[in-house]
């Protein structure tokens, strides 16, 4: 033991500096280099500019599906709403369908190898379970005219469509043209995809969702001019908003359920579903419009009559619809922002008992959260569609997952399994449907936040139905990243890669962004913080088309945080976190002495010696907090965050100290930290809350503790260890 006479603020100092090297570091360096500038039309703040603009398409469709064919015809007229600056030659659609023609190049670019099947394998002979050489899909198109009749020139280059207009579409200016077009509706349950049919053998009835099932335009927008990446399956559709007319023919027993009002209902509803719906609207649960019992009779005695359903929407991006003789239909009101929504859902008697019991709450809880922490929903319905392996959103309607056994049993995995999915579903109509991102440049910016305020809405879900407390979170909480984090860096991608490129589309577009915003919502920022910088989001983007740099810059500019480098690390990195101590020095210093003596991680002899006086203050400071604990600590993953540290004292309590990411700002690699406390501390956790998503925790104790890594603890379970 060493005795000296130390000055206080001398040994702090000293202390602070002691393994403290400056090293430029590039993690806190500007994000506006990998930035596009901020102009008229986006400023810097994220906010949309004095001269934003998006264009506008307009849809008047007549649709007849056949249920004898399982093919579906429509007519459309399009009005394209030219907003922009510029003048437009040609207008560019999707045709998404055409991922399923055999030209596709879906086919050309899958890689695939040779596999053993057993002959009731479910994918049947699919490409990458989703697609069938053998099948006859895509769009016919029959006719491209203008609304004089008079066909217009066009050029179909795989899932694209470009039509030549007879004059040059100047600023300010609308065009309407007709297309008149077919497809084969692929059985989703052998070959899948996003919509389809399933057919029930044991009644010899089909259940339709149907969706990307007509020419849809591009967007032609300010940062990136005509879409024009082609749809190979993976990267969704990024699309304008317009007003929809829709008329859909189908079978005179089928029951719909489809984007838009129902504009005759007096037509097609009976007074008794008319009546049960206006009981709906006030109903604190799920009131029954089309009964189990009528299903089931229409599932018996199909008819060969045909009616047509008609739906007017505005505001949306897209439209998709449901359609079946075996629904089931029922709904509830909620209030939402002072109006009602209704909450709806259709399933057929496969679906029960759990969708009747579940299902439409579910839709309910979901639009009530989402409303808090976005906008207030601002349609009228929102939909939850039973299908089977399937999840897949639009505006005002969704398909879900959920299938009990035939025996109407079913696990709790399948039920939060279910719930989950209809949240999730039901989420998208706040993103992408409203707050409308290009999902097929950038996934995350709607499956990452939308995975986000699901895990946020499951909490909600979880509080409000006490019987769900052990309701299994899924992705969100930040450990359950650490598998993935933890992979060999030439499997992970940025999170900013593009849906067709990246490695892991469910980790890298769901799993990470979602876990990276529940880290800011939870260490970073806080949750006042954050909530008003994503409500600031969710406000200024609602029906316009945002960009990451809008998210972005929105969240620090409300917020009014620099998270250049949270950004930099999350989103345009793969580096991970693995922060370690890596020694502790102890001190304690008495009224007029300093006693050193060792106890640390690291074998570290070597001690700085002081002489001085102390004065009277710094006497009483001493006499306050006389023991000084230097904590050691090395990045390495990578990947820099804030310091969270549990000291444990020598009476048994405990204080959390929380620090900033910037304390690396200097040297990412290694600094230490310098504690005085008013007791000695008996032990040191480094992230006690797990929150970090650290994938090492061997080395985030002192003394040391043998504990497995959570990557070794995932491995084991994963291989049905107890």
């Amino acid at each position: 033991m060493k005795k000296v006479f130390i000055v206080l603020s001398l040994v702090i100092a000293q202390l602070t500096a002691y393994s403290q090297e400056r090293k430029h570091t590039e993690k806190f360096e500007q994000l506006e280099y990998e930035l596009r500038d901020p102009n008229e039309y986006r400023t810097a703040s994220g906010a949309p500019g004095y001269k934003y603009w998006q264009n506008e398409a307009d849809y008047t469709m007549e649709i007849v599906l056949d249920d004898e064919t399982q093919s579906l015809s429509g007519v459309e007229t399009i009005t394209y709403h030219n907003n922009s600056p510029d003048v437009l030659k040609y207008l560019w659609l999707q045709l998404d369908q055409n991922v399923r023609a055999k030209d596709s190049h879906s086919y050309s670019t899958a890689t695939n190898s040779v596999v053993h099947t057993s002959p009731d394998d479910r994918r049947g002979n699919s490409v990458g379970g989703m697609l069938d050489p053998t099948f006859d899909g895509g769009f016919k198109i029959a006719s491209v005219t203008g609304t004089d009749d008079k066909a217009l020139p066009y050029i179909i280059n795989k899932t694209m469509m470009s039509v030549d207009m007879p004059k040059p579409l100047k600023p300010g200016e609308t065009y309407s043209f007709k297309v008149k077009w077919s497809y084969n509706i692929n059985d989703r349950m052998k070959i899948g995809g996003r919509s389809g049919l399933e057919y029930f053998p044991e009644d010899g009835n089909y259940l339709y969702t149907i969706a990307q099932f007509f020419p849809r335009m591009c967007v032609y927008s300010d940062y990136g001019g005509w879409q024009n990446k082609q749809f190979l399956g993976s990267g969704e559709f990024t699309l304008p908003f317009g007003e929809y007319d829709v008329k859909i023919t189908v079978p005179a027993d089928h029951v719909m359920g489809a984007t838009g009002k129902l504009e005759n209902a007096d037509e097609i509803l009976t007074a008794e579903q008319k009546e049960r719906l206006k009981k709906a609207e006030t109903s604190d649960k799920p009131v029954i419009i089309v009964t189990q019992k009528e299903a089931e009779k229409a599932e018996k005695k199909p008819v060969k009559e045909t009616k047509t359903w008609h739906f007017h929407a505005d505001k949306v991006r897209d439209f998709a619809f449901a359609t079946s003789r075996k629904f089931i239909w029922d709904a509830m009101g909620v209030e939402i922002g002072g109006k009602t929504v209704m909450a709806m859902s259709y399933y057929p008697k496969e679906g029960n008992p759990l969708w009747e019991e579940y299902s439409t709450r579910v839709v309910a809880s979901t639009l009530k959260s989402y409303s808090h922490y976005t906008i207030d929903y601002p349609y009228h319905k929102a939909i939850s569609v039973h299908t089977d392996r399937i999840g897949m959103e639009y505006p005002m309607i969704c398909f879900n997952y959920g299938r009990p056994d035939k025996d109407g049993k079913y696990s709790d995995r399948l039920k939060y399994g279910m719930i989950g999915v209809i949240i999730h579903e039901v989420g998208h109509n706040f993103f992408p449907m409203i707050i409308n991102s290009d999902e097929r440049q950038w996934t995350w910016m709607d499956e990452g936040l939308n995975t986000f305020t699901q895990y946020l809405a499951e909490l909600d879900w979880q509080a409000n139905n006490p019987k769900e407390a052990d309701y299994p979170h899924r992705r969100g909480p930040a450990k359950n990243i650490v598998p993935y984090m933890s992979m060999d860096k030439q499997f992970i991608s940025p999170i900013m890669t593009n849906s067709e490129q990246v490695q892991q589309l469910g980790n890298n577009a769901y799993a990470k962004p979602a876990t990276a915003l529940n880290i800011l919502r939870e260490t970073v920022l806080g949750h006042d913080l954050f909530d008003r910088a994503f409500k600031e989001y969710s406000e200024r983007w609602a029906f316009k088309h945002p960009t990451p740099a809008d998210f972005f810059r929105t969240m620090e500019d409300a917020s009014g945080t620099d998270l250049d480098w949270f950004w930099r690390g999350w989103f345009y990195g793969v580096e991970h976190t693995d922060i370690a101590m890596t020694g502790i020095r102890k001190f304690k210093i008495g009224e007029s002495e300093t006693e050193t003596f060792k106890d640390a991680v690291t074998a570290d002899d070597e001690f700085n010696e002081f002489t001085a006086q102390l004065s009277e203050e710094q006497k009483e400071q001493v006499a306050e907090k006389p023991f000084f604990y230097e904590v050691n600590l090395e990045n390495k993953g990578g990947l820099v965050m804030p310091i969270i540290l549990e000291f444990t004292y020598k009476d048994g309590s405990r204080e959390i100290k929380r620090i900033p990411a910037e304390i690396w700002r200097r040297n990412d690699e290694k600094i230490s930290k310098v504690f005085n406390t008013s007791q000695e501390v008996t032990s040191i956790v480094l992230d006690p809350f797990e929150e970090t998503a650290d994938t090492d925790i061997t080395n985030n104790y002192w003394p040391a503790q043998e504990l497995p890594s959570r990557f070794e603890i995932y491995k084991e379970k994963s291989s049905g260890g107890n």
